[in-house]
């Protein structure tokens, strides 16, 4: 065997996982038992909003405190379990499993303790957009499908019961979300109660059946659905409307920080660790984000010159806000914009990348009933067992606040390179226990999507300084969200002093800017994962390029990073590490 097909061989299995080190019995089983008790707790799999697998896409998620009773006593369990699992006596791929676990563990023990439960919404989500988003992309494949997806419908009061009866907790304990965020969430509830039958999103699966099933029998589920939805759902609807009118919205905090909260301060600093996997504190992600904004703004006043702009950044700013040339006039001119971009990435993608997944992904709007007050755009995962793409959802409202030149920043984040790259391939993996391929850290995947924005000039996807200038100002973005989270749940600043960041040094819309920081209040830690994640990302291919000179590969190295699917970070730096050892050595 010549020496390159060994060393492909010798990667091949470091990739994967298995190594072909001895493994005793006893630790390997231990860890099989602590895998079977996290993943018999829930853990891994779907929040709810997707349907993981053709069980889980029919059925809630068991809520309530006798379910997070049940589920801590499992993680436990698991937790003693793997504690007294050796690493030493497994193998390489069981070692990465061990690791995994063993991370995943503490942060959602520690999150238990909290009791998050109680707050079951934010802006940007919670259970009462669930069977929305579930509905988005569903494709029901018979009559017995579309009779579960009824009875899923059918479900639907006890599901707002329990989530309402988890959020009456949080009121009676002082464990709630503050007030703009509460009557955010109550605006969307009454949005969402008002949607006419005819235009009903949850029925689309039912309107959408395939010519398998007989016309006659399209049309008796349909309307057996209509009038599931009109008895069922639009009831729960109008109760969670009337809870927060008369419960929740007066009793809502008056503080924006989540570390005024009972216990908050702990629960901040816990927030902070869980969304980067780091230890840092407040403070230092805090000021690693101004030093990110002053960076990033040197760049953008180059880029600014390139373009020919004879003004300063803030002119610059204001040009690109107003000037029509950069919206699109229609919804579907911006869903078919961000389609080009999509293939154009598709376009570049095999000479970056070693490994790419079989699951295509399309481009959707986010559904009408929710848009206003989402996020610009998000990835829903699919399944290719169930025969659902992923889903690269743009926010086609307020298109004079949707700017053409940060859609393709946009789409590598969101689509591929970025989330449906990241999340497919996961998918993908085999030999590993099923819970690999759905967990999810917040600064490995987050991290990656911004990378995909960055690797986007690699693969020639900014075509002018103006869509160059979105990219980076979406980086600013990313930046500015280390500083106003950090500055609204630690330094109790204020949605004005939140606001400043974004609007004096993005290219960001007065909407998106709104939105997003409503986000920040409401979710408090979620924003730190991205600018963390992706500079680590950069950090390490940094050092892979320095330390392996001409034989850095950089397809190689994307599937290094991405082939065993989401890791804590620090993992990941061991993992690359050993990667490098191993080029080196070749």
């Amino acid at each position: 065997m010549s020496k390159p097909v060994l060393l492909g061989l010798t990667l091949s299995l470091l990739l994967t996982g298995w190594a072909l080190a001895a493994t005793l019995p006893g630790a390997a089983d231990r860890l099989a038992q602590a895998v079977k008790a996290y993943e018999a707790s829930g853990a891994g799999e779907d929040d709810g909003e997707g349907g993981a697998d053709d069980a889980s896409r029919f059925v809630f998620p068991p809520v309530g405190p006798a379910a997070d009773a049940d589920r801590k006593a499992r993680l436990a369990q698991a937790k003693t379990l793997l504690d007294g699992v050796d690493p030493k006596a497994l193998n390489d791929s069981q070692r990465l499993t061990r690791s995994i676990l063993k991370w995943s563990l503490d942060e959602r023990l520690e999150g238990l303790s909290f009791d998050e439960a109680r707050m079951p919404f934010s802006t940007d989500g919670g259970f009462d957009v669930v069977l929305l988003y579930r509905a988005n992309g569903m494709h029901l494949k018979n009559e017995a499908e579309a009779r579960q997806w009824i009875g899923l419908l059918a479900a639907t009061p006890d599901w707002y019961a329990a989530n309402i009866a988890d959020a009456r907790r949080g009121v009676k304990t002082g464990f709630v979300q503050a007030v703009p965020t509460a009557q955010a969430v109550l605006d969307r509830a009454r949005r969402t109660a008002a949607t006419p039958l005819v235009d009903e999103p949850l029925l689309a699966p039912l309107r959408d059946l395939p010519a398998s099933v007989p016309a006659d029998r399209k049309a008796a589920l349909l309307a057996e659905g209509q009038m599931v939805v009109r008895d069922k759902v639009a009831p729960a609807r109008a109760g969670f409307v009337a809870f927060m009118e008369q419960e929740y919205l007066p009793h809502a905090a008056r503080s924006l920080a989540a570390s005024d909260l009972p216990d908050g301060a702990r629960y901040y600093a816990y927030l902070v660790r869980r969304h980067t996997t780091t230890d840092m504190t407040a403070d230092q992600v805090h000021a690693l984000g101004q030093a990110e904004v002053a960076r990033i703004r040197a760049r953008m006043e180059t880029v600014m010159k390139q373009a020919g702009f004879q003004g300063d950044l803030p002119a610059f700013i204001a040009f690109l806000r107003k000037d029509p040339r950069f919206y699109a006039t229609s919804r579907q001119q911006l869903l078919e914009k961000a389609s080009e971009i999509a293939k154009r990435a598709d376009d570049q993608l095999p000479a970056h990348f070693g490994m790419l997944p079989r699951l295509t992904y399309g481009v959707r709007p986010v559904p009408a009933s929710i848009e206003q007050g989402y996020t610009t755009g998000r990835y829903f995962g699919g399944d290719p067992k169930t025969g659902r793409a992923g889903g690269l959802m743009i926010n086609t409202s307020a298109l004079d606040q949707r700017p053409l030149y940060e859609l393709p920043a946009l789409v590598l984040h969101e689509g591929a390179p970025g989330h449906h790259i990241q999340t497919s391939l996961a998918q993908e993996q085999t030999g590993v226990p099923d819970f690999r391929k759905t967990v999810y850290f917040n600064a490995y995947g987050e991290g990656w999507g911004l990378y995909s924005e960055w690797l986007g000039e690699e693969m020639g996807l900014y075509r002018d300084p103006y869509e160059l200038f979105g990219r980076l100002s979406y980086e600013m973005w990313r930046a500015c969200r280390l500083v106003a989270d950090t500055g609204i749940h630690a330094k109790h600043w204020t949605i004005d002093q939140a606001k400043a960041c974004f609007i004096e040094n993005t290219a960001l819309s007065p909407t998106n800017i709104d939105v997003e920081v409503a986000r920040y209040v409401s979710w408090p830690g979620q924003a730190l994962a991205y600018k963390v994640g992706e500079l680590k990302i950069l950090e390490l291919r940094k050092r892979a390029e320095t330390a392996l000179g001409e034989r850095f590969d950089e397809r190689q190295f994307h599937d290094v990073v991405l082939l065993d699917g989401s890791l804590p970070l620090a993992v990941l730096e061991e993992k690359v590490d050993a990667w490098i050892t191993l080029r080196k050595r070749g």
